[in-house]
């Protein structure tokens, strides 16, 4: 019987990987539902190839567009996530892939765990902001959560059971540092838009690479790391190692140290994800081992990495504080791909925010709803937007 696959966000690098990975054996899947926001053209040409009949475009225009361009075609259009409680009545879905871009995909995590059987979540907002409201549909519905970033993949693929969840007494995980690891204070104030999307190792969009080049992105995996595997702060360490190859390094309570590596590709997560770690064959590299000679590893320079220190603010307990934090970072990498900003302004201007007493007051307050989650965004652009910049 082949698995029932479910894509939301299948036109961006995550959702292509995924549909890369499944047509190498197309024979065993059936996706039921892809969606996008603004490429339908490609959404297209994913439905055609994979006979897909239900598609999500989410922004109106492109979705009137779609469906005026594409109406001989025997596909049904739609506007919102909602109308998954319309297409699926019962737990019918063996594994839905959330991989939408921002917030917007904190809706359709919390309604897939009702009718999929597994659900890979890589939307960090999601995450971040509304892990408590997951992570309860989760349990209520008896979904099996798949981490897919690389360093939350290694993590779980290094823990034996659920049990041994309790058995860690530390966890690295890991950062290259981004293409500004070895800039002098000079050379850092003068990066460009161009400067800051050169990923020395991974090929990821433009938000979630600079947040790459800032540490902003490690400071969400620490968080995500946090509330998937319910650890505490104090348990979780960042380490920057510039070739990407060792993802995350565990330490349990009795002794054992355990690493995992793997080349910096999405790819593998992704498969292991699919086909539930068992032994299917995946084309990768051979062993590096002049980099496994070389394996360098060394705590992040706060001197050089400034926002790394927000680690040491965070609340133990989910609050709406990281719904602030991200809505900071969101705001203020926008201005910095729209050129509104310097390099070294989105840096010090995330930096001052993320600490002001105003914004530091929400590590108090408790996740109700995602109502909630979306208001407090919206607060925080209004905040932010009165700044003039």
């Amino acid at each position: 019987m082949k698995k029932k696959i479910l894509i939301l966000g299948s036109t961006g690098s995550i959702g292509k990987t995924t549909i890369e990975v499944l047509s190498k054996n197309k024979k065993n899947f059936k996706i039921i539902l892809l969606s996008t926001n603004k490429n339908s053209d490609i959404l297209i040409k994913q439905a055609k190839t994979f006979k897909v009949k239900n598609l999500i475009i989410s922004d109106k225009s492109e979705f009137y567009k779609a469906k005026k361009k594409y109406k001989n075609l025997r596909i049904n259009f739609f506007n919102n996530f909602e109308i998954i409680k319309k297409l699926f009545k019962k737990k019918e879905i063996d594994y839905s892939m959330v991989s939408v871009v921002g917030l917007d995909g904190l809706r359709p995590s919390l309604l897939l765990p009702k009718y999929s059987k597994s659900l890979a979540i890589v939307n960090k907002e999601s995450l971040l902001s509304g892990w408590t409201l997951i992570e309860s549909e989760l349990k209520k519905y008896k979904t099996k959560f798949i981490p897919i970033d690389s360093e939350h993949f290694s993590i779980s693929s290094l823990l034996n059971s659920s049990a041994q969840k309790n058995s860690i007494e530390k966890v690295f995980i890991t950062a290259s540092g981004g293409p500004f690891l070895n800039y002098s204070k000079k050379m850092m104030q003068k990066i460009s838009i161009k400067d800051a999307l050169k990923h020395p190792n991974w090929k990821m969009g433009n938000k979630i690479t600079i947040d790459s080049s800032t540490l902003m992105n490690k400071i969400f995996e620490v968080i995500e790391a946090k509330n998937i595997f319910n650890l505490s702060y104090n348990q979780i360490s960042v380490l920057i190692h510039p070739d990407s190859y060792a993802h995350a390094l565990l330490k349990f309570k009795n002794g054992p140290i355990k690493l995992l590596l793997h080349e910096p590709d999405m790819k593998i997560p992704i498969q292991n994800s699919i086909y539930d770690l068992d032994s299917k064959k995946l084309k990768t590299k051979e062993i590096n081992f002049q980099i496994l000679n070389n394996l360098r590893f060394k705590f992040v320079n706060e001197k050089q990495f400034p926002l790394i220190k927000i680690l040491k603010i965070l609340p133990n307990r989910c609050s709406l504080y990281e719904t602030v934090l991200l809505s900071i970072n969101d705001f203020f990498v926008e201005k910095f791909l729209n050129k509104k900003i310097s390099y070294i302004e989105l840096v010090n201007l995330i930096k001052k925010y993320a600490l002001s007493n105003h914004f530091l007051s929400f590590r108090n307050k408790r996740i109700k709803n995602m109502t909630q989650i979306y208001k407090i965004r919206e607060y925080v652009y209004l905040k932010l937007s009165n700044l003039g910049i």
